[in-house]
Order: C-alpha cells, then structure tokens, then sequence
C-alpha cells in the first residue's frame, strides 16, 4: 500500500532509534519526506539515492532555525501535509529539589520549545490550506509525577497540553493535532539502561511508527486532541 504517495510528511528527530523508524514507514507508503535533525548525517547515506527525501539539518531550539528549515520544505515540495514532532529527550536521576536549573532548562528546551517552535513554523501554512496532520510524542510516565522525573515528566505534561490546546485552536481550519504515549520504547540505549528487563513488553519503534501513521492518515480524520496510549505489554 502506498497511502502517502504525493503526500509531503516533515519529520523531526529524524535520526533518532523512533525517528528511522518513522522515516522508513512513510517512506515505504510513497511519501515524499523532509527528514530534519540536529545530527542529520545517518540520514544522508540512508536516502542518499532518493529524489522523495530531503535532509535537513535543524536545531529546533531556535525560532530561526526552524522558521528556515520550513521554508526550504516549502520551496522544495510546495506544501507540507504532515508534521510527526519526534525530537525530544530524556533524563533522570535527582529528586527535584537537587535538580540543577541547567538539567530542568535542557528538558524543557527539548521537549516543549522543539514543539513551540515547529508549530509557529508550520501551523500558519496548514491553516492557509485549511488541511493538515501533526502528531507529537508525549510518555505514559507524563500522566502522573514520578520520583527523580520531574523535569521529564513535567516537560512530556506540557507536550500533552500544548498538543490537546493547538487541537483546540485548529480543528477548524482543517488540522488534526493528536499524540502519542509510548511507555518504555525498545531502543539499543534503553536495553543498555534495564538489561534485566524484559524486552519483549516494550514498544518496538516499527509498532509506534504504525500508530503515527494513522494518525497522520486520513483515517484519523474524526480525531482531534487526543493522547493515544501505545503502552506494548508493560
């Protein structure tokens, strides 16, 4: 099936373990793609012969680097149909009052002013076209505070609201704006963390990409605002 094919999809976090995996999905669907991250280097040889894929190196930290990166989306496919917001981060260790200023800053930064920024980027094109999919990556463990996760759990919080807000704002217009919130993904890092884990009950990247893409489908089009939980077995 090639669902997406002439479709244009922007994905951040790229390069990441969900990110590849992501690509690959809609890659193999027919879309034309706009792969963006800060150390987008895996992604050149890995599209390297593809006249679909654009790589794009971004930080979106930054308003400007954004507002560029977007714009040469723009001029190079004319449209962007769907936004899937993977780029983020992950810490934890301290109790909160031992947590530096500097630690709870990185994970806002990654978390929420990622998103911030793309959205300004993107939102005002889909409302020009009145269509639109963006989808977001929020975490089980954003649901409720956790010890020594504070910073975490609160910037993830803040990815649910701001996703179920932009829904909100733009229903209307023709955009669906949901999330997703995996539990534990099975990644090469986090089997390093938990060897003693059982792998098998974790979400594989390929299983989340799947729900993304229904998201970012048309099938999703009666689904505005909400947090998708993709918990695997745990």
């Amino acid at each position: 099936m090639r669902e997406f094919e002439n479709r244009v999809v922007l994905v951040s976090g790229a390069a990441g373990n969900l990110g590849k995996a992501v690509a690959s999905a809609f890659y193999e669907a027919g879309a034309h793609l706009a792969l963006s991250d800060l150390h987008p280097e895996p992604l050149l040889s890995a599209f390297a012969d593809s006249s679909r894929v654009m790589v794009l190196g971004c930080d979106l930290t930054q308003a400007d680097s954004s507002g560029d990166m977007v714009g040469k989306v723009l001029d190079r496919f004319g449209r962007i149909d769907a936004v899937a917001a993977l780029t983020g981060g992950f810490s934890m260790g301290a109790p909160l009052h031992e947590t530096s200023f500097g630690e709870w800053e990185i994970m806002m930064k990654l978390n929420t002013a990622t998103l911030f920024n793309l959205v300004h980027a993107v939102v005002p094109h889909m409302r020009q076209r009145r269509a639109g999919r963006i989808v977001t990556v929020g975490a089980r463990t954003a649901l409720s505070g956790k010890a020594r996760m504070a910073a975490y759990t609160a910037s993830k919080a803040a990815v649910i609201r701001m996703s179920e807000s932009l829904s909100e704002e733009n229903k209307h217009y023709g955009i669906n704006v949901n999330c997703v919130l995996p539990s534990i993904i099975d990644t090469p890092l986090n089997r390093r963390d938990m060897p003693d884990a059982d792998f098998t009950k974790w979400v594989a990247p390929g299983a989340l990409a799947d729900v993304i893409m229904f998201l970012a489908s048309d099938a999703s089009r009666a689904i505005h605002g909400a947090s998708i939980p993709v918990y695997g077995l745990c």
